[in-house]
């Protein structure tokens, strides 16, 4: 409704534009004429006065001018948030903060701070306000130390050098939850600027400030917490595939010694790189190699009748990145809880872009689940070590690529597991693609 009622405005705006327009030119054309048209002048000045006036009724309409200050403030608050999201609450971040909200107030210069120092200034007597410089000033140092918000309308109570052409001020508080964490401050030429509407705008863009360094604060935890689980899972590495893995090598050194030390070869790099892969993400065809070498121990376990591994990667698909130790688990799942008492299992991986983003698709064609055992999983309700890694996977994809992102589980008892990652965003900055 406010939005048919703002193009309504518009249209109606436009179009006495226009005809103040036209009447002016024919009231201007008869006035200047030796032969004026008592008519023409009559009608022309009847309409160019009408529309002038309802032009006036429409640009002080209190609808219109509170919906374009939201318009205003809606763009702005983008435009923050935007800042914001690239290096969170960074010094070039405020100055770019400061420069874009400076020519929507009445203000002639806005600052942010953090708890030390002058992070972004734009406008007026900038060159006393160096960025990086400390805060000078005891009131912005008040304002922090108790989180309320100040006006002060004499340069006596702001407290800058006798060289500021500034007068007055508002200062308010930026919050991460009950601490302060910075300033914002208008300052203005004279306390005659300052008024409730400015007054509001200062809060307001604080308030949203805050709000955005929480929520970026609430992002940072949750990317911390996701590396957190990965070291956790690095470190609770299966102990029964190590003994398992150590007695298959232990066997062959007898049987078969080359393969043997081509195992144990693999094996020093499968242990090293599962310590190393620390990083937040890694190459899809790093997490592949990896699950790659993880099975070859398995096949030399059971033997290549019973297991069986291929991948089907798109060409390009192999850039994207990928949080580490995902896809190896899905494949270790289905080993330990898909293989049949007798025949091979087959396990296949595979990749394709979309758009950017990444899907991956681990399928098994074992022994499959029930379906409470499927939702158990879906739904992270599943406390055995199925669920704990299936549940970990899902919120590190989740953490990583935000909630557009998700893992689906298809299963039916004696017809396979098959598991579906989308990852959005995952091949969106990777070079051009490569040839397998």
């Amino acid at each position: 409704m406010a939005i048919e009622r703002r193009t309504a405005f518009r249209i109606a705006e436009v179009l006495l534009i226009l005809s103040a327009a036209v009447s002016g030119t024919v009231l201007f054309v008869n006035l200047v004429h030796p032969q004026r048209a008592i008519l023409a002048l009559f009608i022309g000045g009847s309409v160019f006065t009408v529309s002038l006036i309802l032009l006036i009724r429409i640009w002080l309409d209190p609808d219109r001018i509170r919906a374009s200050q939201s318009d205003t403030m809606l763009t702005l608050a983008s435009d923050t948030l935007e800042f914001m999201s690239e290096n969170g609450m960074s010094s070039k971040s405020a100055q770019r903060i400061c420069e874009r909200i400076l020519p929507a107030t009445s203000a002639v210069a806005v600052a942010l701070t953090d708890t030390e120092r002058i992070l972004g200034y734009a406008g007026r007597d900038s060159e006393l306000h160096p960025l990086g410089s400390p805060i000078a000033t005891a009131v912005t140092q008040a304002v922090i130390n108790d989180g309320l918000p100040r006006v002060l309308r004499t340069k006596d109570e702001i407290g800058l050098p006798e060289s500021s052409t500034v007068r007055a001020a508002i200062i308010a508080p930026l919050t991460l939850g009950e601490e302060t964490i910075g300033t914002l401050k208008f300052y203005y030429p004279s306390a005659r600027r300052i008024n409730e509407t400015q007054q509001s705008i200062v809060l307001g863009f604080a308030e949203l400030l805050s709000t955005q360094a929480s929520a970026r604060a609430l992002e940072d935890q949750r990317k911390l917490a996701t590396s957190m689980e990965l070291k956790v899972l690095q470190s609770q590495i299966n102990p029964h595939f190590l003994f398992n893995t150590i007695n298959t090598i232990a066997s062959l050194i007898r049987t078969d010694p080359d393969h043997a030390r081509d195992l144990l070869r693999e094996f020093a790099v499968f242990y090293r790189s599962t310590l190393e892969n620390s990083a937040d993400l890694i190459t899809l065809q790093r997490e592949l190699d990896q699950t790659r070498r993880y099975f070859g121990f398995e096949v030399a376990r059971f033997g290549e009748e019973r297991l069986s591994f291929s991948t089907d990667v798109e060409v390009g698909a192999e850039n994207c990145l990928v949080p580490a130790f995902m896809v190896q688990p899905l494949v270790e799942n289905a080993v330990r809880h898909g293989m049949p008492s007798e025949g091979t299992l087959h396990v296949a991986c595979e990749a394709r872009r979309s758009e950017g983003d990444l899907i991956v698709m681990v399928s098994d064609d074992g022994v499959g689940m029930t379906s409470d055992v499927k939702a158990g999983l879906e739904s992270g309700e599943s406390s055995d070590s199925l669920g704990i890694a299936m549940r970990n996977i899902q919120e590190r994809v989740k953490g990583y690529f935000g909630l557009g992102s998700s893992m689906q589980v298809e299963s039916s008892e004696g017809a396979g597991t098959r598991v579906m990652l989308l990852l959005k965003g995952a091949c969106a900055n990777t070079d051009l693609p490569s040839a397998r």
